[in-house]
């Protein structure tokens, strides 16, 4: 008897896939049943001959129906909320994440400063991961997965890759800013700072993350659920979904947050002691770029600290080391479905923290802008001899703004 997914909702994250698969089985005729039911229906189908059931109370155990995630996991939280909050978040997303993009990918070589190129790999990697919002809302909406095997592999890998992605790259920005603001005086600071952004960044984020995204190509498949409607989830194998489910839920929590975590404040806790006992002149740059830095890593951590406490507590619960409650479960399962949503925002919040209070951005932006008017206005067609003169005056000014 193989672990199933609850059908209700339809495709699921890999670390929440198997939640549901703690309340449900399948069995070999293809219908979906409860724990409770698919107990009840064994021990009566085993109690031949002693002439008591269920009903003649000599079971042993204390059986009380689950409550049931259908009785929490509404069809409005299903269909409209999630629906309504991943299109919101492909919005706000596409249009941040693609102007960071491209301003920071048209910003000339030599004008671009190490922090930028941390900023256009994390921004890239959220433009990369909103892209596929609107499969998610599409199938929440519809309960069915009509995108073909391949997208769900897709949409799996990418996800996988843009959560490692971006806490290894937000580990990099914090190591970054201990090496330009404790060692500025390190004769070898400015090399290693270099070495960092130019090559360690994509063998210490991106390399990881693709690497933990290849369960994504092993298990993450297509399959018929129930009333003719297709999963998109992981499937693992059917004698220890629970270990694999419990496995991946601490790997994400120690790979994902707990180790680049730990980077994080250390870097940043320096850096803060730095500042305070160094004189104020000459600090106020460092200091806002730290600001910046800092507010992009908070947020971070309070979209997804949820997330991660929620798929703590189950891989505790699949692991028998918390004891299994059905309504902790199900609570477990509506937690998880606003957790989620809440982590996806990150993807929509690093652009607005640039233009706020990113000072180096905002000139960068600026610049973009006057070069893409000026480009504009040379491509217009001379109607007076003058003409010439008032387009290179103006691109001229705007330049020097």
């Amino acid at each position: 008897m193989c672990l199933w997914e609850e059908p209700q909702r339809r495709f699921k994250t890999p670390q929440t896939a198997a939640l549901d698969s703690l309340l449900w089985r399948k069995e070999p005729d293809g219908s979906i049943m409860s724990y409770y039911e698919h107990f009840v229906l064994d021990y009566d189908s085993n109690d031949t001959g002693s002439g008591s059931g269920l009903g003649s109370g000599e079971v042993g155990v204390d059986l009380e129906e689950p409550c049931g995630m259908e009785h929490l996991m509404t069809a409005e939280l299903q269909q409209v909320f999630l629906p309504v909050v991943y299109s919101l978040i492909f919005i706000l997303g596409i249009t941040g994440n693609g102007l960071v993009v491209l301003v920071l990918g048209c910003q000339r070589r030599s004008k671009c400063s190490l922090t930028d190129r941390y900023r256009l790999h994390l921004s890239a990697a959220d433009l990369l991961f909103v892209l596929a919002l609107p499969f998610w809302a599409v199938d929440a909406a519809l309960a069915d997965w009509r995108f073909g095997a391949a997208t769900c592999v897709g949409v799996h890998v990418i996800y996988t890759v843009n959560l490692y992605g971006s806490v290894l790259i937000l580990a990099f920005i914090s190591l970054d800013r201990y090496l330009a603001v404790v060692r500025a005086t390190d004769t070898n600071s400015g090399g290693l700072r270099q070495l960092l952004a130019h090559r360690l960044v994509y063998v210490g984020a991106w390399m990881p993350a693709g690497l933990l995204a290849v369960p994504d190509l092993i298990f993450a498949r297509t399959q018929e659920g129930g009333e003719g409607s297709t999963l998109c989830q992981r499937f693992y194998p059917d004698d220890n979904a629970p270990l694999w489910v419990a496995v991946f839920h601490l790997q994400l929590v120690l790979v994902g947050l707990v180790i680049p975590g730990l980077v994080l404040l250390v870097c940043y806790c320096v850096i803060v002691t730095r500042l305070t006992r160094g004189p104020l002149g000459g600090q106020r740059q460092k200091r806002r770029a730290v600001r910046t830095t800092i507010a992009l890593v908070l947020c971070f951590f309070i979209c997804w600290l949820p997330y991660g406490a929620g798929i703590s507590v189950d891989a505790l619960l699949r692991l028998e080391v918390l004891p299994r409650s059905c309504r902790l479960e199900a609570a477990l399962g509506v937690w998880l479905s606003v957790a989620e949503p809440m982590a996806f925002a990150h993807c929509c919040l690093n652009p607005l923290l640039y233009a706020f209070l990113g000072a180096g951005f905002k000139s960068s932006a600026r610049r973009a802008l006057t070069l893409s008017r000026a480009s504009s206005l040379k491509v217009l067609p001379r109607r007076r001899p003058g003409a010439s003169t008032t387009t290179e005056s103006e691109s001229s000014s705007l330049h020097s703004s």
